[in-house]
């Protein structure tokens, strides 16, 4: 006879339900999205895309509408996605969500991935040289150990 143990809670299942990529339109951002989005597409699970807004007390002071930039961006982001969905529809289907958040990249990534409860996290590798001394936002994500941290180049 086997033991039965007491149900408990799992998180994880057998694969990953939610998958949250980190998407500012940078080159290795949208590589890093396509590259959750095959995940999502292979493992039926649902592609949560996520911008973070920056706040930006220089361009505030510069009199610069820094949320209405953000939020242009962020409009024009989702557009692209929409447009690439629309081409790939029929060939792959992929079930995903576009979500922003306001904050510096690291911790708005963090607090969507936990609001969300993302199994996975995916983002672009940095494409910035001062990273190399304080951190890149992967590093962070990854050094945080809370979810499983894909960094595509």
């Amino acid at each position: 006879m086997v033991d039965k143990l007491p149900p408990s809670f799992e998180r994880g299942t057998d694969g990953p339900k939610v998958i949250v990529a980190g998407l500012d339109g940078s080159e290795s951002s949208w590589r890093a999205t396509a590259y959750a989005a095959g995940l999502a597409r292979r493992q039926k699970a649902l592609l949560v895309v996520v911008y973070i807004q920056p706040v930006l007390a220089a361009g505030a002071a510069l009199g610069a509408s820094v949320a209405d930039t953000t939020g242009e961006v962020a409009e024009e982001l989702m557009r692209e996605m929409r447009e690439a969905t629309e081409r790939l529809r029929g060939v792959f289907e992929v079930r995903w969500e576009f979500h922003t958040f306001r904050g510096d990249p690291y911790n708005g990534l963090a607090q969507a991935a936990d609001e969300l409860k993302a199994d996975a996290v995916v983002v672009g590798a940095s494409e910035q040289a001062g990273h190399r001394f304080i951190g890149s936002v992967a590093v962070r994500l990854v050094k945080a150990g809370r979810w499983p941290v894909t960094v595509v180049p």
